[in-house]
């Protein structure tokens, strides 16, 4: 079973697609930007999950969906058919991200994933870093260097030229935790 602390990152990452689930069975109109979200997933490589995501649209509520997948999804779809039942039990979609304690953590997991080839983190990065970009400033920033820390670079000096104290202070704990899982 999964590490609590590794759930609550896998919904972090995931609750704008739990709550846009969960939001849509509730409110139709929503359903074209909830398409849009599962279109851009299948392409992702999430087809599995998105064949799921489907079937709960349908309206099946069976916890036997879980069933066969891996240990990402099944959190997803749970956290969904939770949620249903009980929205209390939903991500909140308004986490603090600047919490550097928490996302050092998380990016270094999926940029050490990212690097040994697991292809979910290598996704979920590049839509984290999609999203960071747009977002502007530090984010931004680091969604451009991304990729280097997944390419195997841990200069700090290199990483953190166009970033302000924030952005240098968590790129530094995200070389830290790399290090860490380097050890392993």
């Amino acid at each position: 079973m999964q590490a609590p602390d590794k759930k609550e990152q896998i919904l972090q990452t995931h609750a704008s697609l739990v709550l846009a689930v969960v939001q849509t069975i509730h409110n139709a109109e929503l359903k074209p930007h909830l398409d849009n979200i599962l279109q851009q997933s299948a392409q992702n490589g999430w087809q599995g999950l998105v064949n799921i995501i489907n079937k709960i649209l349908d309206g099946n509520r069976d916890q036997s969906l879980i069933n066969g997948l891996d240990d990402e999804d099944a959190i997803i779809v749970d956290s969904i058919l939770r949620g249903l039942q009980d929205p209390t039990t939903l991500p909140k979609a308004d986490q603090p991200s600047g919490d550097a304690t928490q996302a050092a953590p998380m990016f270094a997991r999926l940029i050490d994933e990212a690097r040994r080839g697991n292809h979910n983190s290598l996704s979920i990065l590049g839509s984290m870093a999609e999203q960071m970009s747009n977002a502007g400033g530090d984010l931004a920033n680091l969604s451009a260097v991304i990729k280097n820390m997944v390419d195997g670079e841990r200069d700090i000096d290199k990483l953190c030229t166009r970033m302000g104290p924030q952005g240098e202070s968590l790129i530094t704990q995200i070389i830290s935790e790399l290090a860490k899982l380097d050890t392993h």
